[in-house]
């Protein structure tokens, strides 16, 4: 058992203890044995256990969540962390190369680096991992990272804090904050304050017997009558926005956390200083609303609802919040983005510093390069990924020609290409010894599906990425195209035909990247291309009657198939 867990039985123990004191003093004092004075005393050292209690409880569950987090992080160290946490699934969209470089869903880039409380804070990461950025803003994050890197208590504090509650559904919030909010009539503050108090001296008048107890309940009828022709509207809105109004908690503390920190790299420090508050902290005018919901959710207890009612608690409430929504709701949307983009930087800092021999990248302007020594796929761990030197663009060829047997490489060498670019221009280190690279689009085919809903063959929808990659060589931003096993649903003449012209078109609209092949004919692309180009290859070997590969890329074209042997190794006779 815990210490924490031991303090809470004690606790406990004693509360009970207390409580059984109580009850005895009840007889005594019913029985005149004692006097009723002496009820002060468990019932002041009741109080004071609750406190104590209530503290070691938040203290123990505070410390089952860092014991999660550390848990889960010791998971991304050793290669399990692909079964839990959120996969970020409803992101794929974002982008054509998401599914391809799985950066969403079981086992994704954002399942690894994600480790973000709120829903804006999975948007800001999955933003970040879909829309490169520029050169100015990619090293400016990699300074914040840099700092975030080594304050790991900040991190934690962020990871663990309000963790009691699901992922924020800040989007709700920010819609709600910032909707249409008319303002509330000075009128009816004046109109329910005022019922407040004729109910206050009511109830004074029915205690000193001026006025029958009776009475009461007719005016609870009345007062019930107007809150509901009144608010209404606004608990229906209320209602349907309890699960965000509820986050505010998370909200604030992330706020606070991020108020006070102090930090050195421009970009942090201008995240911290540029959050609006209206004469006041972010963190104190969400606190000041986070009170009146929960003081209003309080109003709905079946006990005390009927005492509030009769008070109009409930109409003054929602005054408050209303008048809340019109003096700061239009603050809501850069509070959550700064939320946001502190747990993308928290995140990314954590990867940071679970992989220290991870480099940052080399951005730099100009015309495309990628240029990589020991390049690696993040998603796979450790000493089992083989790591290449790559390079394209610049003295460099512009265009590799990939060719190679079954299993042998040529797709994880794709999507570790894709990957990194997509972790360098987030803002994020790189698995390579190296990277030199330009800022980048990018455009792929590692993993093209038909559609029975649109009525598309594997093969239309592969041409149809193949024109919008084609359309994207010819924007502002420099093309980096990964194309897999490219038109391998028709024909080897058509092939060769159809894959020349794409590859021309990319190549002569300046773009760079890579091409792989089981087509040998394709190979010789490359001597009438028009723009540097090379032949590599990856390879297997016989050992012992098995395949064995080694992931290594060679200079070259390929110099045999494996395509028999691995029908064989299944028990095809061929």
């Amino acid at each position: 058992m815990s210490a924490g867990a031991r303090r809470h039985e004690r606790l406990a123990n004693l509360r009970l203890a207390v409580a059984g004191i109580a009850v005895a003093l009840v007889w005594l004092v019913s029985s005149g044995r004692a006097s009723a004075q002496w009820f002060g005393l468990p019932l002041l050292l009741f109080l004071v256990l609750v406190v104590l209690h209530d503290r070691v409880l938040k203290r123990t569950e505070r410390s089952r969540r860092a014991r999660r987090i550390y848990e889960r992080g010791l998971a991304r160290l050793d290669g399990t962390w692909a079964s839990s946490g959120a996969d970020g699934a409803r992101f794929v969209e974002r982008a054509d190369f998401a599914a391809d470089l799985d950066l969403f869903g079981a086992g994704s880039l954002f399942q690894l680096i994600n480790t973000a409380r709120t829903e804006v804070g999975e948007e800001v990461i999955a933003e970040w991992l879909t829309n490169g950025a520029p050169i100015d803003e990619v090293i400016a994050r990699q300074a914040a990272v840099d700092e975030l890197r080594p304050m790991i208590e900040f991190r934690e504090a962020l990871a663990v804090t309000a963790a009691d509650v699901h992922v924020g559904k800040t989007s709700a919030l920010g819609r709600w904050a910032g909707g249409p909010a008319p303002p509330v009539p000075g009128a009816a503050v004046v109109a329910f304050a005022g019922l407040s108090v004729v109910s206050v001296l009511l109830v004074a008048a029915a205690l000193s017997g001026r006025m029958p107890p009776g009475l009461l309940i007719l005016w609870l009828g009345i007062q019930v009558g107007i809150t509901l022709l009144w608010g209404r509207r606004q608990f229906r809105a209320l209602a349907d926005m309890d699960d965000a109004l509820r986050d505010l908690a998370l909200l604030k503390v992330l706020l606070e956390r991020l108020e006070t920190q102090a930090f050195s790299s421009p970009r942090l420090t201008r995240l911290r200083d540029s959050l609006p508050a209206d004469g006041l902290r972010a963190s104190q005018t969400i606190a000041g609303l986070e009170r009146l919901v929960t003081a209003l959710d309080s109003c709905r207890n079946q006990i005390v609802a009927p005492i509030a009612v009769f008070f109009q608690v409930p109409s003054l409430i929602m005054i408050a919040i209303a008048r809340w929504r019109v003096a700061h709701g239009r603050h809501m949307a850069a509070w959550l983005r700064a939320v946001g983009e502190i747990e993308a930087f928290s995140a990314i800092s954590t990867f940071a510093f679970e992989h220290p021999e991870s480099p940052f990248p080399e951005v730099v302007p100009g015309a495309p390069v990628f240029d990589a020594d020991g390049l690696a796929h993040p998603l796979i761990h450790g000493e089992v990924a083989v790591a290449n030197d790559v390079r394209l663009g610049g003295e460099a060829p512009h265009v590799l020609m990939v060719s190679g047997s079954n299993m042998s490489g040529k797709s994880t060498l794709l999507r570790a290409v894709g990957v990194n670019v997509v972790l360098a221009l987030a803002g994020a280190p790189v698995r390579a010894a190296r990277l030199r690279l330009s800022p980048l689009a990018l455009g792929v085919t590692l993993r093209i599906e038909d559609s029975l809903q649109g009525g598309h063959s594997k093969f239309y929808a592969e041409i149809l990425r193949l024109r919008s990659i084609v359309d994207l060589s010819r924007g502002p931003v420099p093309l980096l195209f990964l194309l897999d096993e490219i038109l391998a649903g028709t024909n080897s003449y058509d092939r060769r035909i159809g894959a020349e012209a794409v590859i021309r078109a990319l190549a002569g609209a300046g773009a760079i990247g890579l091409v792989t092949t089981h087509d040998l004919a394709l190979t010789e692309l490359v001597s009438t291309l028009g723009a540097p180009a090379a032949n590599v290859h990856f390879e297997d070997r016989i050992e012992d009657g098995r395949m064995v590969f080694d992931y290594r890329m060679r200079p070259g074209v390929v110099q045999r198939s494996n395509a028999l042997e691995l029908m064989r190794t299944i028990g095809l006779n061929v």
